[in-house]
């Protein structure tokens, strides 16, 4: 039986950890979707940092794009890991795309992903101040909105902060 289990928190609230250590407590192959892109050198370490912290088990598919499709191409048995919502948001909504219709796509995709397991990382925005510029507002409210969308569809939610799960749906 698949079961989708979404992780959410702030910045440097532990909820990739998190993550990946729900992810690595299953048996069978773990594959991990990238959304990052290393545009720059201090996100081309972060990147390093985070392939250093997966172990041989791990298989890497980078999908800064096209995320629907890398989930519904999981193979059956494998537990997915795909880290995070958030990056994948803002280089969609910096490529101009239809977010209503990709967030649709994406939650769909999660309904129906083949994946014995798949675990997703978002980032909870909306507990700081109000953004001082449009597309920080922009963004603030679609990554609610998904982080919403997302949750109402996985099997499991659990809010990371300080490096401790607390379980909002299980």
């Amino acid at each position: 039986m698949r079961v989708s289990t979404l992780v959410i928190g702030g910045a440097r609230s532990g909820k990739s950890r998190f993550a990946q250590a729900l992810a690595e407590a299953e048996s069978g192959p773990l594959v991990y979707v990238a959304t990052a892109e290393a545009l720059d050198g201090e996100m081309a370490d972060r990147i390093a940092r985070h392939q250093a912290d997966r172990g041989a088990r791990w298989t890497t598919r980078e999908a800064p794009h096209d995320l629907a499709a890398a989930i519904a191409g999981v193979d059956p048995g494998a537990t997915m890991l795909v880290d995070c919502l958030t990056l994948w948001l803002s280089n969609r909504m910096l490529a101009g795309a239809d977010l209503d219709a990709e967030a649709h796509a994406l939650v769909a995709a999660i309904g129906a992903c083949p994946a014995a397991r798949l675990v997703l990382v978002s980032n909870e925005v909306g507990f700081g101040i109000v953004p001082e510029t449009p597309l920080g507002r922009a963004f603030r409210d679609r990554a609610g909105w998904l982080n919403q969308a997302v949750a109402a569809a996985a099997d499991r939610v659990a809010l990371v902060v300080a490096g401790l799960p607390l379980w909002l749906k299980n």
